[in-house]
Parts: structure tokens; sequence; C-alpha cells
């Protein structure tokens, strides 16, 4: 998986014990991401819908969810993988936009990605296994990459990772079969059918994935955007179209409760920090809104690795300090009585901290 601001690693098992506790059948996660809590609940069996804004999102879903890896010829697709392997290299956007002009990748790695991702368009553009391998390119360019894994910005110099060669690696599919959906999760909730869970992990703090992650979206879309700036974002980052409600101090409040209030599922769980714009105690308030049960657990959890390496300058000039190593990672669970105490147990007691009744 890519490296991934927000990732719940950690707590994927977690998470999956939680819906197993819940009886749950059926799921939605609405700020899918990396799709790793989906892929839990697919390989639990639920029937999962993961929902994100982000192309690339959308490609990871189609691949590790959507897709069901009983139905995948593994030969098939070693034999693309290999195909595009085989390509000659070719300087294209990659190579001029991020690695001339920035310093995403090194340059021999700039022309393979080039040159496999226009394959990929070439010889695989109506293939269901374009997604498949557009995820083992995505992974692939992540392994080699010269950032911390945030692409607002690149390393002074390339770390040993980024002059290793590019290799194509075949996705490891998830059991089980669900649906991937590109959408807005405010827009989702007012229409989506209901389900008996739902996870929400929005974003909650000032720091924009659209931004974050724009080289992804750009070799999903594979649309040669004009771009601004040392890190050579693209141009569209500036549109209010690409920004989130959850992004905003003045916004998040709304767009939280709202979201909240309207999704459709019998049992909801939240993931919030201790960091982020709205405090744990709105959050549990939006929840108890809903009517019935509520408990939060808590989980201390490493920071992003980014936080760890102060802040500097476009020139390399330190200019802030390392942050705080660890954070608190809120679940706050919303259902009824008796399902709730049995995720509670399945969490482990020790993590409860907060429990009351609508």
């Amino acid at each position: 998986m890519i490296k991934y601001l927000g990732s719940k690693r950690a707590l994927v098992g977690v998470l999956g014990s939680l819906a197993d506790a819940a009886g749950a059948r059926s799921a939605v996660d609405l700020f899918t991401g990396t799709t790793r809590v989906a892929q839990e609940f697919c390989r639990r069996g639920l029937d999962t819908v993961a929902v994100d804004t982000a192309a690339y999102s959308e490609v990871l879903a189609q691949c590790y969810v959507e897709t069901d890896a009983a139905a995948v010829d593994a030969d098939e697709v070693a034999d693309a993988l290999a195909r595009l392997s085989a390509l000659a290299s070719r300087r294209g956007y990659v190579t001029e936009v991020f690695c001339e002009r920035a310093r995403y990748f090194h340059p021999d790695n700039g022309v393979r990605i080039d040159a496999i991702r226009d394959g990929i368009d070439d010889l695989y553009a109506d293939s269901p296994l374009r997604p498949l391998l557009l995820t083992s390119l995505l992974e692939a360019a992540d392994r080699v990459d010269a950032t911390v894994g945030v692409q607002m910005a690149f390393l002074k110099q390339y770390p040993p990772r980024a002059l290793r060669p590019l290799r194509l690696r075949a996705p490891v599919l998830t059991p089980g079969r669900g649906t991937a959906v590109r959408a807005d999760a405010q827009a989702y909730v007012a229409t989506m059918p209901s389900v008996d869970l739902a996870y929400l992990d929005p974003p909650y703090n000032q720091h924009r994935y659209f931004t974050n992650y724009h080289v992804w979206e750009t070799l999903v879309r594979w649309d040669a955007p004009e771009h601004y700036g040392i890190a050579c974002k693209r141009v569209d980052a500036r549109d209010d179209a690409t920004r989130s409600a959850f992004n905003s101090r003045r916004t998040i409040h709304a767009a939280l409760a709202d979201t909240i209030a309207q999704v459709r599922a019998e049992v909801v769980v939240v993931s919030f920090s201790d960091e982020g714009l709205v405090g744990i105690d709105d959050v549990v308030a939006f929840c108890a809104a809903r009517g019935g049960a509520v408990r939060v657990l808590a989980f201390d959890s490493r920071r992003y690795v980014g936080s760890t390496i102060g802040v500097y300058s476009p020139s390399g000039v330190k200019v802030g300090q390392p942050g705080r190593s660890r954070n608190t990672e809120f679940l706050v669970l919303v259902g009824s009585e008796d399902r709730l105490r049995a995720m509670v147990v399945a969490a482990g007691p020790a993590h409860l901290v907060s429990a009351a009744t609508a």
C-alpha cells in the first residue's frame, strides 16, 4: 500500500473486530483513502462500499474492494505486468514535471513510469485488469519516491530507495467483492442505501489530500495538468471544487454533523484525532444526536513520520522544530446498547474512555 496520511494500519484489526461484534453483514467506508479498512471489511465477509473523491482512491478501491481475488487469473496479471515492464522507456509528463522540474522521482524511474502509464492506456484501456495495473504502478512509484510520504515537497537528496529501479508487483487482492464509488461523502449519504455499519474517517485538519497526493491524482487521471510552485501541484488545486469542507475550521463542524446525521446505518463508527479541528466532545455530541448509545474508545498512536523531521524552507533550511511523536486516536461508536456492549468487549474494555446513552 502507498504511504498515506491518516492511515489506519494499526487499527485495521480492531475495526474488523468491531464489525464482527456488531454482527454487520454490510458496510460503507465513507472516506476510504487507500482502502485499508474497506479491505478488512471485505476479508471478514461484509458487502462493502468504498467511497472517496480522489481518482487514485477510486482505482485502489476498484482493485482491492471491487475485484474478487477468486475471479482473477494470476498468470494473466503476471503476463500483463511483464509486457508493461518490457516497454521502451520514454520521457513524458512524469519525467519532465516530477523528475526535472521537481524531484519526486529519479529520472531513470520517471521514464519507466511514463512508458508504463502510457502502456496501460494503450494496451489495457478497456480491460478489467486496468485498475490492477494502475495500482501496481502507483505502489511501484511509491516505493521509489523521494518524499516523506506527502507530495507538498520532496527531499533535497535522493534517498536510497529512489535510486532503486522501479519494479511492478502484482497487487495482493482481497477475497470477496464490494463496490467502489467516487463521490463526496456528504452528497453520497443523502441517497445511500442502508447498511449495517458505517465507518467515517474524515479529514480533521487543514491538510488537504488533494494537494498532499497530487502526483497520484495526476498519475491516475493522466491529464497532463498545468502546474504551479516548486512542488508542481496541479493548478486545479486552487479551485474551490477540490477543497473539502472538512479541511476548514469554518465549515468542518457543520459538514461532520450533517454527515453523521444523514448516514443510513445501524451502527456508526467515527474515527477522530485529538489534533482535529473539532474537539472530541463535539464529535460525541454529533453522534449522540442520532439517538441510542454512544461509546468512545481511545488508542495511543504514532504520529505521521513527517512530524518528526521538523519544518524546512524551500532552500532546505530548517525553520521549525519537530512536533510531538504520539497522539490519541478516538473511535466514537453509536448504535444500540447491545451491539455497542459487544463491540467494546471486542476492542478491549481498557480502551473505553466514555459511555453515554442518549
